[in-house]
C-alpha cells in the first residue's frame, strides 16, 4: 500500500487552522474545500492524456493533449465526506459522484451501512474516496470493499487526517489502495478519535453536536 502525505507549507498552515477550536463552521468548510483541492491536484497526477485536435483561437487547428479515460467518480462518504466534494469538483467538475453512507457504532467502533448509490459505469472509472478522517480505518475499508464488489479496479483515498491505526487497517485489508492524507497524526484515543486531531469533522463542518 502506498501512503503519500502531501507536504506543503500551505497545507500545514490550513490544517492548523482546522485544529483551532475557534474556527467557525463557515470557515472550517472553506478550509476543507481548499485542502481537498490541493489533495486532488496531487491525487490526479497520474491521469492519462491523449492527443486530439481543437480549433485554436487564431482559427488554426492545434494538436493538444486532453484526458484519455472516463470521467472519474468521487465517493464522498456520508456525512463528513460531503465537505470535501466541492474541493475535488473545483479541479475536475466533470467527475461523477457516488454516495456511500456509514455511521460508526459507538460501542464497537465498526461501520454500519445505511445508504449507497454508485455512479453509472463506476467499474470503468477511477474512484476517489473522500473522507476527512481516516481513524480506525473501518469505514474506509468497508467503502473500498463495496467498490471492489462493484468491479472497481482503481481506488485512491483522500483524507485530511490519518491515524497510524487506520493506515495499518487499510494495509491489511486493501494493500492495493493508495492513501493520500494531508497529515498523518500520532494515534487514536480510547474513543477512536484521531489525536491531536481536530475533533469530529462532521460536527465541525455542519455545526452539529
Amino acid at each position: 500500500m502506498t501512503v503519500r502525505p502531501v507536504s506543503h507549507p500551505v497545507i500545514t498552515h490550513k490544517i492548523n487552522m482546522l485544529r483551532d477550536a475557534g474556527t467557525r463552521p463557515k470557515d472550517f468548510r472553506q478550509i476543507v474545500t481548499e485542502v481537498t483541492s490541493l489533495l486532488t491536484y496531487e491525487a490526479t497526477r497520474d491521469l492519462e492524456l491523449e492527443t486530439t485536435t481543437i480549433d485554436g483561437w487564431q482559427g488554426r487547428k492545434m494538436e493538444v493533449e486532453m484526458f484519455l479515460e472516463e470521467d472519474p467518480s468521487i465517493v464522498p462518504v456520508f456525512r463528513a465526506g460531503i465537505g470535501m466534494q466541492e474541493g475535488f469538483l473545483s479541479i475536475i467538475p466533470s467527475a461523477k459522484i457516488s454516495y456511500i453512507g456509514y455511521y460508526r457504532d459507538e460501542d464497537t467502533l465498526e461501520p454500519q451501512l445505511y445508504y449507497a448509490k454508485l455512479a453509472e459505469n463506476v467499474h470503468l472509472r477511477r474512484n476517489y474516496v473522500l473522507d476527512p478522517m481516516l481513524a480506525t480505518g473501518g469505514t474506509t475499508s468497508a467503502v473500498c470493499s463495496m467498490l471492489k464488489k462493484a468491479g472497481v479496479k482503481s481506488i485512491k483515498v483522500l483524507c485530511i487526517l490519518a491515524a497510524p491505526e487506520g493506515l495499518a487497517r487499510m494495509k491489511a485489508d486493501h494493500p492495493d489502495v493508495e492513501i493520500i492524507p494531508a497529515v498523518v497524526d500520532d494515534h487514536l484515543n480510547e474513543k477512536g478519535y484521531i489525536m491531536p486531531g481536530l475533533g469530529d469533522a462532521g460536527d465541525r463542518l455542519f455545526g452539529t453536536k
